[in-house]
């Protein structure tokens, strides 16, 4: 797939080829629901807790005697039938993580970004830089290459603090490594912005190309 390049302030500067292992698959629904579900699920921290009856405190003496009173025969107060009482069966802290294979989650990121490019949603442009943080520039870039008002992922070919730092008081705007994105980073933003050297960092990170140890 050929899309055009475009500059910062929306003139086209060329053409470029996007790399068809990354960008020209089949969307695998199946490989993306599981890096979502994975993404997730991983996200949950898995605190939730209650006391149980050995663990309220309180109840070291018998209620009432055993004998005579027509009623069930207490030990505690801190029955669990009781107001005050532990929690029968409640949460226990425990982890939610997925795991998946390495090659299910690169086939999921693939897919995620084969599916913007079918949709006409991804966007490459001319590397730049900015001397300082600016917000408003950064706005205006974004209305220059017709995403303004969408909810924008864009891929750096490695870490810009300046360009994060404009960035991220802009509403649905996030930056990302684009060797560090995930299926559901993808998923979860309508429109893709990929700076023309962060091709490269994709196809080499989740192309045909990249080895089995890429997570």
């Amino acid at each position: 797939m050929t899309v055009d390049v475009l500059t910062k302030d929306g003139a086209k500067a060329g053409s470029i080829e996007l790399p068809a292992s990354v960008f020209g698959i089949e969307p695998n629904e199946h490989a993306m629901y599981q890096a979502v579900r994975s993404y997730l699920a991983s996200r949950r921290q898995g605190t939730h807790k209650t006391k149980g009856r050995g663990e309220v405190s309180g109840g070291g003496k018998k209620p009432f005697k055993q004998k005579g009173t027509g009623g069930a025969r207490r030990g505690s107060s801190r029955s669990p039938l009781l107001p005050g009482g532990g929690t029968i069966h409640g949460p226990k802290p425990h982890a939610y993580s997925v795991d998946l294979p390495v090659k299910v989650k690169r086939l999921a990121r693939k897919s995620a970004l084969s599916l913007r490019a079918q949709e006409n949603s991804v966007v490459v442009v001319e590397d730049f830089g900015m001397n300082a943080p600016k917000t408003k520039d950064f706005a205006t870039m974004l209305k220059a290459i017709n995403v303004s008002g969408k909810k924008v992922l864009m891929l750096l070919p490695t870490v810009d603090r300046t360009l994060v730092l404009s960035a991220r008081n802009i509403p649905n705007v996030t930056t990302f490594p684009a060797d560090k994105i995930s299926a559901y980073d993808v998923l979860n933003h309508s429109a893709v912005v990929i700076f023309k050297s962060a091709i490269a960092t994709l196809e080499q990170s989740f192309g045909d190309a990249a080895q089995g140890g890429t997570k």
